[in-house]
């Protein structure tokens, strides 16, 4: 049967009988979305973090305890499950020693919102800055964003199946020319023989070919619908924010939703549906009253360089700025309600994990207030040649894996050899102690130096067998090292 359709030209619609009772790749490819798993146990926790971070065991303590802590309260009787409140924890370590990593990886075992922010982004109400209740909003955002990925996995088959009949539509239109002559010939009686079965044999065929994924380079035109609002920026101070998105969110509802057509191949325009098909399947009310609770009940606030905004105790200057942000935290970290575009979130129990490396402060220089409101405070230790070592070896994502990844990609079998692991560590620590000790960082300084010709001449060298030993990493690092001047810049 010849059909009238142009996006159909040049498609073979040769098939073998058994592929019309194929199950869909994409179903078989579908995950099972069970209920949320049992938080890990302390022990789990800190076995999670010792596969990436090395050391540190009395931070790794608390931060599993306080994560085993936010099961625990949900499953205390009611009313004394508001009398619970988290006790927020201080990590004290100079630069380099995992104060971030361990938050990082700590976001990927939460299974809650978690947001990090950097303390040296806030101003006092009434400077130039951003206004402290935007972390609460952010991590909102998050939670929202969280739950509504949950829910359109739950919708995810039911929208591909919606985004896969509108490709068909796409390419095969249901009131086309062929659909109208294969509904005339039943209407005159000219039998089934013409078979208004045509159109429907000649979907399914591409159905199977789409499936397949031999239709994904082919250009289709796409209608997608936007908000028509004209442009419109607000420039505030800190505390204003929220007005931006009031004002935002009033002007999408005063102007219309507009289609637009565009251009795309078939498998992106198939991306695109399905996203739009989960979207109208969800109840965003539900979501953000959801995403509310779970940001209330298990929210965690990350506050990194909290030491940027310890005064010492002077009445003039930046210090006047420093203490008015610790003052404006204050009321967040105690307990308060924080008026989002969701609704109100109050953070009463949110946990807040500070970190700061405290070289010229002290956590004593933080306002009384706020420092009764961080009750646990860890100090992380300064890394040995000894944690260097095992930091380039035992890591999953250690330095030395890494490279050999990259190298390999161009055809390079890279090698390290023990002694070679061990002069790095050796001269990551002498640099250290000899400039400014920046902890881990100093090795990717280090790594990046003694790989450097290898790296520029890696396409020319594809097919090697290259093994980095002892006297390799000295030939590359001695004079460096040995120059204190040069090194400051160099390393």
């Amino acid at each position: 049967m010849k059909v009238g359709y142009p996006l159909l030209e040049g498609i073979s619609m040769s098939y073998t009988e058994d592929e019309t009772g194929q199950e869909s790749s994409i179903e078989k490819a579908m995950m099972d979305f069970g209920p949320t798993p049992k938080p890990l146990t302390p022990r789990e926790i800190v076995a999670a973090l010792d596969r990436y971070i090395i050391g540190q065991t009395p931070a790794k303590r608390a931060v599993a305890i306080a994560l085993r802590n936010r099961w625990r309260r949900q499953s205390v009787p009611l009313e004394l499950r508001d009398e619970i409140a988290p006790k927020n924890i201080i990590m004290i370590g100079p630069t380099g020693v995992g104060k971030t990593e361990i938050a990082r990886r700590l976001a990927k075992l939460a299974q809650a919102p978690f947001l990090k922010v950097e303390a040296s982004k806030f101003t006092e109400v009434g400077y130039v800055g951003r206004d402290v209740e935007s972390m609460v909003r952010d991590i909102t955002e998050l939670g929202v964003k969280m739950v509504r990925e949950e829910e359109q996995a739950t919708v995810r088959q039911k929208a591909e199946a919606l985004a896969e009949e509108r490709i068909l539509d796409l390419l095969l239109p249901p009131s086309g020319v062929g659909g109208g002559e294969a509904e005339k010939a039943v209407e005159q009686g000219m039998g089934s023989q013409i078979e208004m079965t045509g159109l429907a044999s000649t979907r399914e065929k591409l159905r199977i070919l789409f499936r397949k994924g031999k239709l994904d380079d082919r250009i289709v035109d796409l209608e997608t619908s936007s908000h028509s609002m004209p442009f419109a920026q607000i420039f505030s101070t800190g505390g204003m924010e929220e007005v931006g998105f009031q004002v935002s969110e009033m002007m999408s509802n005063i102007f219309p939703r507009k289609t637009r057509r565009r251009k795309a191949k078939l498998r992106e325009a198939y991306e695109l549906l399905a996203q739009e098909e989960a979207g109208k399947l969800i109840d965003m009310d539900a979501v953000s009253k959801k995403a509310i609770e779970r940001v209330e009940q298990s929210g965690i606030i990350f506050v990194d360089e909290i030491d940027k905004i310890a005064g010492r105790g002077s009445a003039h200057g930046p210090d006047v700025s420093r203490e008015g942000v610790q003052r404006d935290i204050l009321p967040i970290v105690e307990g308060s309600t924080v008026t989002t575009k969701y609704g109100m979130v109050k953070t009463d129990h949110i946990l807040f994990i500070a970190a700061g490396a405290f070289h010229m402060t002290k956590p004593s220089d933080l306002i009384p207030e706020l420092q009764g409101r961080f009750p646990i405070r860890v100090e992380l230790s300064a890394l040995s040649k000894d944690d260097f070592v095992k930091i380039l070896k035992d890591p999953e994502n250690s330095l030395t894996k890494q490279y050999v990844a990259l190298l390999a990609t161009e055809n390079i079998a890279l090698r390290f050899t023990d002694d070679a692991i061990e002069e790095m560590a050796s001269l990551a620590q002498q640099v250290n102690e000899g400039t400014e000790n920046i902890g881990a960082r100093r090795l990717h300084t280090i790594m990046e130096r003694v790989l450097d010709e290898i790296s520029f001449d890696a396409p020319q060298r594809s097919g090697e067998n290259i093994v980095i030993d002892r006297a390799y990493v000295r030939g590359k690092l001695e004079d460096v090292v040995k120059n204190e001047d040069l090194s400051r810049y160099i390393l």
